[in-house]
C-alpha cells in the first residue's frame, strides 16, 4: 500500500513516511493510491474480535510496511486503559443508538486515534533514530488527546495552538495543566481557523519543516483517519450482531471533516453504511456545501463562538480528501478548485451535488444552541442519559434523517462533564466532578499567549524544538 498527495506532487510512499510527514510536500494531503476493500466474508470473520484485535486487522490493510505482530502489540497497548468494551453501544430510544467513543484518558473521541498514533510514532521514530516536533491546532479536544498521548515521550515534542478564550474551562485545563517539558501550549489571538492557517503556513515551508523536524497529529495526519475507520467497522458489527448483515446509517458531529471522512472511507471500503449524516452547529459551512454544492468558507470574524466549540470551524481541512474522490482523483482538478476558491471566495460544485447522496451517501443538517439544549434535556428525561453538546447536534440532525427499517447510530464525541455549563443550562444542574477532575481544574496552568504571527511562532519553535 502506497500513498500519494491530493495535489499530485509527492512520490508514492509507505504508511510510515506519511505518518511523519503530516501535510504532503506539495501542500496537499496524503491519500491511499487505492482504498483497500473489505468483503462480506471478511467482515463476518471479524465479528468475534475484541476492539484491539479488530484495530490490528483494519490497520494492517493500510500500514503494510509495519510488521503485523508490531501492529498487534501497539493496538493492545493503545487501548489497554480504556473501558471494556472499548466502544460501547447504548440505545437512546427505539430508533437511535449511541456509539461511545469517549472512554479514553481525555474523555473525547480523539483518544481513539491519538492513543494509537502515539504508539505508531514512537515505534517509527525509534526504528529510524529520529525526533519529531508535532505542530498542531485544536478547537478543543484534539490538543488534549494529542498531549496526553505524547507527553513524556523522548523523541517527540508537541507545539499545540489553540484559540484564546474559545475553549471550555475543562478543555483548557486538560491541556494547560500539563507541565511535561515536551508539551508546549500556545494560545493564539483569533479563532481555530487562524491557528490552522498558521500550521499550514509553517508546514508548507519545506525548508523550515525539514530543519525543525515538523510533523502533524491533527486530522491532516492520515494515520488519524485510518485509526478512526476501525470504530465504523466495530459499530456496524455490534449493531448487526443480532440481525446479521444489514445497512445502517451513522450520524457524525462535524467540524474539520476528519471524523466523518473516516466513515466515507469505511463505506467506500465495503462496510454497509447507507447514510453518513453530517451534523454541524451554527458554523454550518459544510451543511451548506452538502445541501447546495457551494463551498463558502467564512473568515475568522464570521466564525461564531458556540456551545459546541470543537465544531467552531469554517475551513474544513479534510474536505480536500473527499473532493479528491469526488473530482475523479485528479490532482489538477483539486488545484483548479482551490484556485477558483481563491479568486471568487467560494467554490461551485453544484453540478456534482446530486452525487453527494446518490453515490457517497451524505446527507446533512444544522443544529443551534436552542436545539442542543432541547436535545440534551429530552434525552435526559427519556433515558436518564447525559450527552455532550456536540453529540446533541448529531442526535438532533439524526432525528431529521430517520428512515424505516434502517438503524441510526450516532457517534458520541465527548463526555458531558467536559461542557458542564451547557449541561447545567439544559437540565438545571451540572454534573458532579470526580475528585481527580477537580484537582485538574484547580491545578496551575502553563500556556504561552501569542499574536496571530507566523514569525513569532517560528521563533518560538526554533528555541524549543527537539533536534
Amino acid at each position: 500500500m502506497q500513498y500519494i498527495s491530493t495535489r499530485g506532487g509527492m512520490q508514492p510512499q509507505p504508511f510510515s513516511e506519511t505518518l511523519l510527514e503530516g501535510l504532503a510536500t506539495d501542500g496537499g494531503l496524503a491519500v491511499p493510491e487505492q482504498l483497500p476493500r473489505i468483503d462480506a466474508e471478511t467482515l463476518e470473520s471479524w465479528r468475534g474480535l475484541d476492539y484491539p484485535g479488530l484495530a490490528a486487522e483494519v490497520l494492517a490493510l493500510f500500514a503494510t510496511d509495519i510488521a503485523r505482530d508490531e501492529l498487534t502489540r501497539m493496538t493492545r497497548t493503545a487501548y489497554a486503559d480504556f473501558g471494556e468494551p472499548v466502544v460501547p453501544l447504548t440505545p437512546l430510544d427505539e430508533r437511535i443508538t449511541l456509539v461511545g467513543l469517549s472512554e479514553g484518558p481525555t474523555l473525547a473521541f480523539k483518544d481513539m486515534a491519538m492513543q494509537l498514533l502515539g504508539q505508531l510514532l514512537e515505534s517509527v521514530l525509534e526504528r529510524k533514530d529520529q525526533v519529531l516536533n508535532v505542530l498542531g491546532a485544536t478547537s478543543g479536544d484534539t490538543g488534549s488527546a494529542a498531549e496526553h498521548a505524547l507527553r513524556g515521550k523522548d523523541r517527540v515534542s508537541v507545539f499545540m495552538l489553540s484559540p484564546q478564550g474559545r475553549m471550555s474551562s475543562f478543555q483548557r485545563a486538560q491541556m494547560y495543566s500539563l507541565h511535561d517539558p515536551n508539551i508546549h501550549n500556545i494560545a493564539v489571538e483569533g479563532v481555530f481557523d487562524d491557528c490552522q492557517n498558521l500550521v499550514k503556513m509553517l508546514a508548507g515551508d519545506l525548508t523550515f519543516k525539514r530543519s525543525q523536524h515538523l510533523g502533524a497529529v491533527n486530522s491532516i495526519n492520515l494515520a488519524r483517519i485510518t485509526a478512526q475507520v476501525v470504530y465504523y467497522v466495530w459499530a456496524w458489527l455490534r449493531a448487526t450482531d443480532a440481525t446479521g448483515p444489514v445497512e445502517v446509517s451513522i450520524a457524525v458531529p462535524t467540524g474539520n471533516f476528519g471524523n466523518i471522512l473516516s466513515g466515507h472511507y469505511a463505506r467506500a471500503m465495503g462496510v454497509p453504511i447507507r447514510r453518513l449524516v453530517l451534523a454541524t452547529n451554527e458554523n454550518n459551512v459544510l451543511d451548506e456545501f452538502f445541501r447546495t454544492g457551494i463551498y463558502r468558507p467564512r473568515a475568522a470574524a464570521q466564525t461564531l463562538a458556540t456551545s459546541s466549540p470543537s465544531m467552531d470551524i469554517s475551513k474544513a481541512s479534510n474536505l480536500e480528501r473527499f473532493l479528491f474522490d469526488l473530482l475523479d482523483r485528479d490532482p489538477q482538478r483539486i488545484k483548479d478548485a482551490w484556485a477558483e476558491l481563491e479568486v471568487q471566495g467560494f467554490l461551485d460544485l453544484s453540478a456534482e451535488q446530486h452525487r453527494f447522496t446518490e453515490e457517497y451517501g451524505f446527507v446533512s443538517g444544522t443544529s443551534t444552541h436552542a436545539d442542543r439544549l432541547a436535545t440534551i434535556r429530552a434525552v435526559h428525561e427519556q433515558s436518564g442519559l447525559l450527552i455532550d453538546p456536540h453529540t446533541a447536534d448529531a442526535v438532533k440532525v439524526a432525528r431529521d434523517h430517520l428512515e424505516p427499517d434502517t438503524a441510526m447510530l450516532v457517534l458520541e464525541t465527548a463526555k458531558p462533564e467536559k461542557f458542564s455549563d451547557t449541561i447545567g443550562e439544559a437540565i438545571g444542574s451540572q454534573p458532579r466532578w470526580p475528585a481527580q477532575v477537580q484537582q485538574m481544574l484547580d491545578a496551575p496552568q502553563k500556556v504561552t499567549e501569542m499574536a496571530d504571527d507566523a514569525q513569532a511562532l517560528r521563533s518560538y519553535i526554533e528555541a524549543n524544538a527537539l533536534h
